[in-house]
């Protein structure tokens, strides 16, 4: 892979029982007399990924309004049906039956990770329900049957990127922490391989489990091996954690997170431990190009605060299966079809892409961005 463009550090990459009742939105339309277009929503509405749930509701929340101002799908409102499943497999699956079970719902977005989403994969595969996920990266989700697309690059992709931005600008002694879970054992691996194969040293490999609060011993260890780079597969909650932590124990080093890190929970959380941590990110506020300031505007308009990524997916997800619904009309099969068919399907953070052979982007550009000030800025 050839660097990141320091120019807004932009790259082209080529793709290889239920916690709370449905919340519906309302829809915002003069056809409000129209039977309404039913999508559902599977995510984390509440626990300890609630922040990226709650950002979701903002972004999918904003593009709904939008389609039902412009008149809706062919004079049709569209209304979201969200359940709560805190990301847990446990709760994805009853969730993928009601959802399948209910003849409104013609597509469903979701869940946030891959776990939770490949659980569920197969009713949503019998019921003949397109299963969208929006931030599944784990290769094995499109697998899971003829129905499972996403928009998400792969965990191999993210990982073995993290990899060359650390050896190319970070350092060549590097300290890994993970998460002990599939996304986080199998993102570590591909790191590891392609660190070490370009001449990098893993001085630490550590993992935790996702509920872990105290790292102090993990961390510890690590220091003695005397580190260049730490690099974090983890979400937010446990990524400003381990910073505040090295902190305590005397852990220095450049910082690399993955892209999950890239939530305002982040900087909450971790204040100035966290400052300094890069990551690369599909979606950034500051890029210029006109689409997505257009939006950047609107969010702020509407909510107070730039968007992250997690909102310019949620919005883009929304966007997208409505664009399916459009073309292929207002049904299960029809949405599918359209995915399969479409050759440049519009979107905010694409421009326009089809859906490849495995049911991904087959392309995407991310943004090389830090931690400057308590801010997330462009890394140069």
């Amino acid at each position: 892979m050839k660097g990141p463009n320091v120019d807004h550090g932009r790259r082209r990459v080529i793709q290889a029982g239920l916690a709370s009742a449905a919340v519906l939105v309302a829809p915002r339309i003069g056809a409000a007399e129209k039977n309404p277009i039913y999508y559902g929503v599977s995510g984390p509405f509440s626990g300890d990924r609630a922040a990226y749930g709650a950002v979701w509701k903002k972004g999918m929340n904003m593009a709904v309004d939008e389609i039902n101002a412009a008149g809706g799908i062919n004079g049709r409102p569209v209304e979201l049906i969200y359940q709560d499943t805190q990301s847990d497999p446990k709760q994805s699956v009853p969730v993928a039956q009601k959802f399948v079970d209910d003849e409104r719902i013609i597509a469903e977005l979701g869940d946030f990770s891959s776990a939770a989403s490949m659980a569920a994969s197969p009713i949503y595969e019998r019921g003949k329900l397109v299963q969208f996920g929006l931030t599944n990266s784990d290769p094995k989700f499109t697998q899971g049957g003829e129905y499972m697309f996403s928009t998400a690059p792969t965990m191999q992709m993210d990982a073995a990127l993290m990899a060359d931005i650390t050896l190319n600008r970070l350092g060549k002694r590097t300290a890994v922490f993970y998460q002990a879970s599939d996304w986080g054992d199998t993102s570590q691996k591909v790191f590891v391989e392609r660190y070490r194969s370009q001449g990098g040293q893993v001085v630490a490999l550590e993992n935790y489990l996702l509920n872990d609060k105290d790292f102090h011993s993990v961390l510890s260890k690590a220091r003695r091996a005397e580190p260049d780079v730490l690099v974090l597969f983890s979400y937010y909650t446990d990524g400003a954690l381990l910073l505040l932590q090295a902190q305590d124990v005397g852990l220095k080093g450049k910082m690399l997170a993955a892209t999950s890190c890239y939530s305002n929970k982040f900087l909450e959380l971790g204040g100035s431990a966290v400052n300094g941590t890069v990551m690369s990110v599909l979606f950034f506020p500051e890029d210029p190009r006109p689409a997505i300031q257009k939006f950047v505007q609107a969010y702020r308009q509407r909510y107070g605060e730039a968007p992250d990524q997690y909102g310019a997916r949620a919005y883009d997800a929304v966007k997208i299966i409505a664009w399916a619904t459009e073309h292929g009309g207002a049904s299960r099969e029809g949405i599918r079809k359209a995915f399969i068919s479409g050759q440049s399907i519009p979107s905010l953070l694409f421009g326009s892409f089809k859906f490849d052979a495995e049911r991904r982007v087959s392309h995407y550009e991310e943004a090389l961005i830090t931690v400057k000030n308590d801010k997330f800025v462009y890394f140069h």
